[in-house]
């Protein structure tokens, strides 16, 4: 197995301004700690620096394993399974947002360190087991996109929402590549594109399209103007193209799915930064059609953020309380819900992938967690599923971001600093 090796130097050490605070133990489930706001000239501002794999993979639980079915990739992010078991990948990145402030280029630049050098793929890649083996062969679906992250299928129709449109492919089982270029069914907001990632899943009956947007800032920094028809779930008649908001109010939705049997859609969503390492935690939630979440005026429901102006008590009276706290900064970006072929203890429940912080000294998430449920409800303390992402002396060999369930109770994971994807199989099952 070939992973490209990059090294960088710790740069922690450039933002000692900010102070050290102690650190408070992560915030989980539907009532999270949440302490004083604490903020600085900057913010605490730490990424790992990359190290190779060696001849390691990450750390699964005992009873299962996992392999690189696919690397050498060009950023994957969210992926799809399709009918007959192949697997599409959207590899690429975007956003073009200016910088407003000196400490938006000192965070820009760190940020930057715990990236991949690999320039943005913009292409969908097609990984296939022919024989069943478990070995993925990989080529290109389709290429020229505009950094696309979203992926849906209902019926003939393959949806990928790109940085700056929902586009429409058709598609035929066991199709290799695009048979041509893909129609826009719809624009997306696009202009700055701060958080550029546009996650989409579709409704059960295949009618509606939900796709996430993001804010245009982390707390309104480019004014309101700019956030118009961001940090918003829209429904997209899949169909014709209309849309409406269909939720508001969540900072930046990174990954929607939709709850089996109660075709409830649900999300986990990025909250607000530079309110200390133990501010805002990230969240997962049932989306609710109307539903506001608070930002920018408030977090955690009627949590007032005191550095928005002007503020709006009305919202935040209405904000909803998010379902169930994820930690801060774990920047959560996949979510799927398991299924029994996944194992007696993972059956039930949702898996989670957390790209991982920078905005704490103590670095978190860089790993993949399962929140169980009960009665469809989360119920309990998130699991570590795949970890080691993480080294001991905090280096990070890789990052997760799309998780998937294939049908035979396979975990597929995006890892856009390995640039590869990875598959986690139940040994329990054939």
């Amino acid at each position: 197995m070939k992973f490209s090796p990059f090294y960088v130097a710790p740069l922690s050490l450039l933002l000692l301004v900010s102070g050290a605070n102690a650190q408070q133990a992560q915030q989980y489930g539907p009532d999270p700690a949440l302490p004083e706001p604490q903020r600085g000239l900057l913010p605490d501002m730490t990424v790992p620096e990359p190290a190779e794999w060696g001849d390691q993979t990450p750390t699964v639980p005992d009873g299962y394993t996992i392999t690189a079915i696919a690397t050498d990739l060009q950023i994957p992010r969210q992926t799809l399974v399709l009918p007959n078991g192949d697997i599409l990948v959207a590899e690429g990145s975007g956003g073009n947002a200016p910088k407003l402030k000196p400490k938006d280029f000192i965070a820009g630049y760190i940020k930057s360190q715990g990236t991949t050098s690999v320039e943005s793929g913009n292409r969908l890649t097609l990984l296939r087991d022919e024989n069943g083996d478990g070995n993925y062969e990989q080529s290109v679906f389709a290429e020229d996109l505009n950094a696309p992250y979203g992926l849906a299928l209902v019926d003939n129709n393959l949806y990928v929402a790109n940085q700056d449109a929902v586009v429409r492919f058709d598609y035929e089982e066991g199709q290799t590549e695009a048979s041509g270029p893909p129609e826009e069914l719809t624009k997306l907001p696009a202009e700055i594109n701060h958080h550029w990632t546009k996650a989409m899943t579709a409704s059960a009956d295949g009618e509606f399209l939900y796709v996430g947007i993001g804010s245009n800032s982390n707390i309104t920094e480019r004014g309101m103007a700019a956030e118009v028809n961001r940090a918003e779930v829209w429904e997209i008649d899949a169909e014709t193209g209309l849309h409406r908001p269909y939720a508001t109010g969540l900072r930046n939705p990174t990954a929607l799915t939709i709850q089996p049997d109660t075709d409830q859609l649900w999300a986990v969503v990025n909250e607000r930064d530079e309110l200390g390492p133990d501010l805002v935690p990230d969240y997962l939630t049932t989306v609710q059609e109307g539903g506001f979440y608070g930002w920018p005026y408030s977090y955690w429901g009627q949590h007032v953020d005191p550095r928005v102006r002007p503020q709006n008590p009305g919202k935040v009276e209405s904000a909803i309380s998010p379902d169930y706290g994820l930690g801060s900064h774990v920047a959560p970006l996949g979510l799927a819900f398991s299924i029994p072929e996944m194992g007696d203890e993972f059956a039930e429940g949702v898996f989670i992938g957390e790209h991982g912080s920078w905005n704490r000294n103590d670095p978190v998430g860089y790993k993949v967690v399962f929140v169980p449920f009960s009665n469809g409800e989360p119920d309990g303390e998130p699991i570590d599923f795949v970890t080691g992402f993480l080294t001991d002396d905090s280096r990070t060999r890789g990052r997760p971001v799309g998780v998937t369930i294939d049908p035979d109770g396979a975990l597929i994971i995006a890892d856009d600093l390995t640039n590869a994807v990875w598959r986690v199989t139940y040994d329990g099952n054939d």
